[in-house]
């Protein structure tokens, strides 16, 4: 075991130098002046870079010449474009959360139409990968309602697998945005699957309603208006016009929210989220009142449910009088902020940066950037009835998402890291979510089988390992899935990576190993399965050089190499 290690750390120094990760190798064409160095067949020797179709659709253009002007009047040169092993890497990673096989791969690059890239994108939003881009979504959203981890006291309130299910129904079918949220804030039933009644939806609340529905009121506020109302809980808002009030005022929309544990005999086996009458604080249902104090002690009666705009509701606690939830979620479809909270949250997810930072934070103390842009595909995405595939396709096949990574002479002030407003001249680095790298390590090696009950326990306890949960008022949870050594150690040496590298029956390097060719093909076909492109002439040498090492251990060689490739930079980046 230490002498596999040891060749291990080794090759891995021997191939750092080569594929430098962060630098130009990534996209350094392969050398093509050996008429002896052969390729496998359907990869190109030097990538290509498709330049998207001018005209192809108006909001695509919108878009592009927005961006345009801007760079125009930064005086910003953007980056070239991507090479297609490049853009179809992210764009498989950013609608369906994997990077794509080798035959996947290969159908992409040996494709000669214009429109491939269209054609791509409406594969990956089609029947073809609907499963795959459910699942994916459903674990995105799943996390923004209600973290990766349900334990403690929420167990039993909470069910992920009852969410995720819900979820994952709403993408399927692609329910309208504006239906999407209506369903999450207005939800009653069962939250377990196999429950009477059952309706996923409920989760979100059900996760939320603790402390007087405080955390409801945050998150509704942050996810779906872009507003964030957290700090005006206890005081008026130091930066912005919120006050006390409006957050009192808009928490009461959820004193009619109660959450009912169900039990089989003694055992919680799930829990249910129904509407009933709220007395108010002051015991009074006529009005169901609600108080809040003042940091100096005052305390202030809050009489109606008011919404962000100051529009307010009946102030009866009577369900049969006034349903606040559901008037609730008829305001929020309804308001402006809700397309500009979701277009500026799907910016960010697919352009690493949105337009204002943090993305849940928007308004006149936190100015948006490009707000023309912005307003534009907000108006554009209420014109569809809020298609939310329809505004993934815009964002994957416009020019900015068609960009490199790597920052050119002109360009190289575009760093949104050093501070600066992002100007979306280039594609800016991203390291994957745990969710996805998850899957590129299974989609890569094939480590294991999709899709059956033991792949997700595997993949929720793997999860688990990067996430911690804190008691706050909000269910905050943090991610040390950032580079830490705990992270570090994980991806070298745990189990999922050791299975990556196995040698055994079905896995990828089984048939690698099996198959007839010569070592250069073979390191070729590992540097198309990790990063969607070939080898350079550098990393080729370097591989071989370890592949000569081993004196004919073919599975050794391999399992060396396909270890420090998956232990790269550039693995885990979306770049």
């Amino acid at each position: 075991m230490a002498g596999r290690l040891g060749w291990r750390l080794w090759s891995m120094v021997v191939l750092a130098a080569a594929f430098s990760i962060l630098a130009a190798s990534w996209s350094a064409a392969a050398d093509n002046t050996s008429a002896r160095q052969k390729r496998p067949s359907a990869v190109p020797s030097k990538p290509q870079a498709s330049v998207p179709e001018p005209g192809d659709d108006p909001t695509i253009d919108f878009i592009n010449q927005q961006l345009a002007q801007s760079w125009r009047d930064a005086e910003l040169t953007p980056s070239p474009h991507a090479t297609d092993g490049e853009w179809a890497r992210r764009v498989f990673l950013d609608l369906i959360g994997r990077i794509p096989s080798v035959d996947e791969t290969n159908q992409f690059l040996s494709d000669r139409s214009k429109d491939k890239r269209a054609k791509l994108v409406a594969r990956l939003l089609g029947s073809e990968y609907r499963d795959e881009y459910a699942r994916n979504w459903a674990s995105i959203w799943a996390n923004l309602l209600i973290g990766r981890r349900v334990d403690g006291d929420r167990r039993g309130l909470v069910s992920r697998e009852g969410l995720e299910t819900w979820l994952h129904g709403a993408f399927v079918a692609n329910l309208p945005y504006d239906q999407f949220v209506r369903q999450l804030v207005s939800a009653n039933g069962a939250n377990q699957p196999d429950e009477e009644g059952f309706n996923g939806a409920v989760n979100f609340l059900l996760d939320n309603l603790q402390e007087k529905a405080t955390p409801a009121t945050t998150k509704t506020a942050k996810l779906f208006l872009g507003v964030q109302v957290q700090c005006t809980q206890c005081h008026d808002h130091p930066f912005n016009t919120w006050k006390q009030e409006q957050f009192w005022g808009f928490n009461a929309f959820f004193r009619q929210a109660r959450g009912l544990r169900t039990f089989d005999g003694t055992q919680v086996v799930g829990a249910r989220l129904e509407d009933e009458d709220f007395a108010g604080e002051g015991n009074d249902p006529e009005s169901g009142e609600i108080y809040f104090e003042r940091r100096n002690g005052t305390l202030i009666g809050v009489l109606e449910p008011t919404f962000i705009d100051g529009q307010k509701i009946k102030p009866s606690g009577y369900v049969e009088d006034v349903n606040r939830r559901d008037e609730l979620a008829e305001l929020i479809a309804k308001s402006p902020e809700l397309p500009l909270a979701i277009v500026n949250r799907l910016w960010a997810h697919f352009f690493g940066y949105g337009f204002t930072q943090p993305v849940d934070d928007m308004g006149p103390h936190n100015p948006v950037w490009r707000p023309d842009l912005l307003q534009g595909l907000a108006d554009r995405l209420r014109d569809t009835q809020f298609d939310l595939q329809q505004l993934m396709r815009w964002l994957v096949l416009s020019e900015p998402y068609a960009l490199s990574s790597q920052a050119g002479r002109k360009n190289q002030a575009d760093d949104p890291g050093t501070g600066n407003k992002p100007a979306f001249s280039r594609f800016y680095l991203r390291q994957m979510r745990p969710e996805e790298l998850y899957e590129s390590l299974v989609t890569a090696t094939r480590a294991e089988k999709k899709g059956d009950a033991d792949h997700d326990r595997r993949k929720r306890e793997w999860l688990n390992q990067f996430t911690i949960s804190y008691g706050t008022d909000e269910n905050d949870e943090a991610s040390t899935f950032n580079g830490t050594i705990t992270q570090t150690l994980m991806l070298m040496n745990g189990e999922l990576t050791r299975n990556a590298i196995s040698t055994k029956e079905g896995t990828f390097l089984y048939d690698l190993a099996a198959a007839s060719g010569k070592d250069r093909d073979k390191i070729s076909q590992l540097y198309l399965a990790a990063f969607s492109r070939p080898p350079g002439k550098e990393e080729l040498s370097a591989a071989q050089r370890v592949w000569l090492n081993h004196r004919g251990d073919t599975k050794a060689a391999l399992e060396d190499i396909w270890w420090a490739l998956l232990n790269s930079n550039e693995f885990i980046l979306n770049h």
